[in-house]
């Protein structure tokens, strides 16, 4: 799995990225990988940026996540944002989106196949009542038909 971190945003020439900062993105986003079947084409793309829109005063640091790989056997494609006063608030928010994603998306995906399943299964089991009931009336009719 692949992480690659970039800096978004026009205050992004004083934001950088700090060795303690990128460990932190690691070892968040490695927790990933156990929903990602051992993709070797997945990849996260995480975004942090600075902004200055919508507050008085004040730095709010905004974390966004984008993963693409495949999850509960389908090509998924999820993306979460998050923005917080704290960049590692910022980051933990997004993750926490992302875990709610892949884990709806992967439930969803598992009743279907259940749903499915059984489907089939009372199918089969209609096909054999049917050929147990319709043999049993044609044995039945044709040993009445014997008898007379």
């Amino acid at each position: 799995m692949d992480i690659q971190i970039k800096i978004k945003g026009s205050a992004g020439e004083s934001f950088t990225i700090t060795p303690a900062i990128r460990e932190y993105i690691n070892k968040r986003c490695q927790t990933f990988a156990r929903f990602l079947e051992h993709d070797p084409a997945a990849f996260v793309v995480v975004e942090l940026g600075k902004t200055t829109e919508r507050q008085k005063h004040g730095e709010i640091f905004s974390a966004e996540i984008h993963i693409v790989g495949k999850i509960a056997g389908k090509e998924s494609d999820i993306y979460a944002t998050s923005d917080r006063e704290d960049l590692y608030m910022a980051i933990d928010a997004a993750r926490d989106e992302v875990f709610q994603s892949i884990t709806s998306k992967k439930s969803k995906n598992t009743s279907l196949m259940r749903r499915s399943g059984a489907r089939v299964k009372n199918i089969l089991k209609g096909f054999i009542w049917r050929s147990k009931n319709s043999g049993d009336v044609a044995t039945t009719d044709d040993s009445d038909t014997s008898g007379e």
